[in-house]
């Protein structure tokens, strides 16, 4: 199964640090991150544990919760923050799921469907595909899929721009260009004819091209 934006997140109970939770019950009416990892004490996912935790504030302020996956059991997650803590300087402060029967792994298209057997016998490199980024909004809709190799590390800050980016067009008929950082300039959605664009945006906008009609963003008042 191979999911993509647009698909409905798969609900699951899974056992994590935080107690046993319902996911789709645990997300509510936020916004969520879910990313996964081959494998406890791994040196990449170590430090993309301890950014996270550092920045989990910026996720808050945005109304995003965080959620990790690992197959290791409750118990390697334990001693996994402690390291984690020790070398990154912030222990993970968000849950992370001990998926020791693949369920959440196979839902999401990230382990095959006949994995088995005890999962601190499989190797990291036989896990390899669980380095997925999941952003899932509060109609619990796949909205960003990213998926890294084991040997490059994460970009958390990109996670967040892209997640300005989906609430801001999720509340507006916008589109954002390359590179775009919260408070710069947007596109108007194609989806968007000129009239409904003029009573839209009476001040006008800016259009090299008829199809590339360029506001200011909400946040930054009329358009330049």
């Amino acid at each position: 199964m191979t999911l993509t934006i647009g698909d409905t997140a798969p609900d699951f109970t899974a056992h994590t640090t935080e107690g046993t939770i319902g996911f789709h019950d645990w997300i509510g009416d936020h916004w969520a991150v879910l990313f996964s990892h081959p494998r406890d004490f791994t040196p990449v996912c170590t430090t993309e544990l301890g950014y996270m935790a550092k920045i989990k504030p910026d996720f808050d302020a945005r109304d995003v919760k965080i959620i990790g996956l690992s197959v290791d059991p409750l118990d390697n997650h334990t001693k996994w923050a402690d390291d984690i803590a020790d070398t990154q300087g912030t222990a993970p402060n968000y849950p992370l799921i001990a998926d020791t029967d693949y369920t959440v792994s196979k839902a999401y298209g990230m382990l095959p469907a006949d994995t088995h057997g005890d999962p601190t016998e499989r190797t990291p490199a036989e896990n390899a595909t669980l380095r997925n980024v999941f952003v899932i909004g509060p109609d619990k809709r796949i909205k960003l899929v990213l998926v890294y190799p084991m040997t490059t590390g994460r970009n958390f800050d990109e996670v967040l721009r892209v997640i300005d980016s989906l609430q801001l067009t999720a509340n507006h008929r916008l589109a954002t260009p390359a590179q775009w950082q919260q408070g710069d300039d947007v596109i108007i959605a194609g989806s968007v004819s000129d009239d409904e664009a003029r009573q839209l945006y009476p001040g006008g906008w800016q259009a090299p091209r008829p199809y590339i009609r360029i506001v200011a963003s909400p946040e930054t008042g009329a358009a330049h």
